[in-house]
């Protein structure tokens, strides 16, 4: 082979080599975290294993994004800080939340309101050096928290909110949403078609399938739909294909936390039965070898893949995400190419050997 034809094979080999790197750089799974702790406890969480953090919550205040009070404004800054341990660290502020988005709908309805507020938004990701901006309006369209405003129109200002924001933005600034895992916010609340292309990433919630207002109980974050049960994470995923969202902006959730329901009759381990919520209960708070002391029996639901645990004495069913659900879940990720995996919320993670530790486990 002579020096000219070297050459040329160098060069092909030299750029194939850099559209792999660029490739498997820009198809990097996400690991998401919402983060609603304070300033001093993120520290001691292993923040590396993390791609973004998301600061729970921002509110409104008249039109503009708005923080609420100095310890939100230590918050924010201490997680901007962590970008000295995890240099590619990408933090994004969050508006609203379960019961934060109270004139949501109203604000948005106007074509002023929606430009007053990405000017905000634009502004406050300056002032902090962060990196976007996560929609957690619950719920447009359909309702949501008791009182708030909702109409059908939302569906249509939410498609136009994200249009300015974009405009607003550019693309130096990541644009995200908190969507509903249930079928009911999947058909009525976005315009899949129109929003999907202006945005960055899809948070799925799947999570709270069964929550305060279900009268039945059942998983709250299962993998897979059951006979009994059809709402799950695979679910979400099938509605959004059917809609033609891409499968790299989806994000999953999974949940940091368990649900605890009062169970009325004494049958199939608690689950499917008549009920309703009692508590939550963090993850790192979750033992369940006392709760084993307590009469809880722990059980795995095959066809969901989905821990539960049910005591008959206090006919009480807890349903949550462990170890093993996370990993299977993180696996599903990367077996169906999806975007990530998220999760509400860091603060309720062990900050050694927790969830957070599975999913970067089975990344790996």
């Amino acid at each position: 082979m002579n020096l000219k034809a070297f050459t040329f094979m160098f060069l092909l080999l030299l750029i194939a080599l850099t559209g792999t790197t660029q490739k498997t750089e820009s198809n990097k799974i996400a690991v998401i975290g919402y983060y609603a702790g304070n300033a001093e406890s993120v520290s001691a969480y292993p923040v590396e294993k993390l791609t973004h953090i998301i600061f729970s919550f921002c509110h409104l205040k008249g039109n503009e994004l708005s923080v609420d009070n100095l310890k939100d404004t230590l918050t924010i800054q201490r997680l901007v800080s962590l970008r000295e341990r995890n240099p590619s660290l990408k933090v994004i502020l969050s508006l609203g939340g379960w019961g934060g988005c109270e004139t949501c709908s109203p604000v948005f309805a106007a074509k002023a309101g929606r430009k007053e507020f990405a000017k905000s938004v634009k502004k406050l990701n300056k002032y902090f050096k962060t990196d976007g901006i996560d929609l957690d309006w619950e719920y447009p369209s359909i309702p949501g928290f008791e009182g708030h405003q909702y109409t059908k129109d939302d569906k249509q200002n939410f498609t136009e909110l994200v249009k300015v924001l974009r405009k607003k933005l550019g693309r130096k600034n990541e644009i995200s949403f908190a969507a509903g895992g249930f079928t009911k916010f999947l058909a009525e609340s976005i315009d899949w078609a129109k929003v999907a292309p202006m945005v960055d990433k899809i948070n799925l919630m799947t999570y709270d399938l069964v929550n305060g207002n279900s009268n039945l109980t059942g998983h709250h974050t299962p993998l897979y739909s059951t006979p009994q049960q059809i709402e799950s994470t695979d679910n979400a995923i099938h509605y959004l294909d059917s809609a033609g969202v891409p499968r790299n902006k989806m994000i999953i959730g999974a949940a940091f936390y368990g649900r605890i329901f009062d169970v009325e009759q004494d049958s199939l381990n608690g689950l499917y039965q008549k009920g309703k919520f009692n508590k939550g209960v963090s993850y790192k708070n979750l033992n369940v070898d006392s709760l084993k002391n307590e009469g809880f029996v722990s059980y795995w639901d095959d066809t969901a893949k989905a821990p539960y645990m049910y005591s008959s004495a206090k006919k009480q069913l807890l349903t949550f995400d462990d170890e093993k659900s996370i990993m299977l879940k993180t696996k599903y990720v990367v077996d169906n190419h999806l975007g990530g995996i998220m999760f509400w919320q860091l603060g309720e993670d062990k900050t050694s050997n927790g969830l957070l530790d599975a999913i970067d486990k089975a990344l790996h």
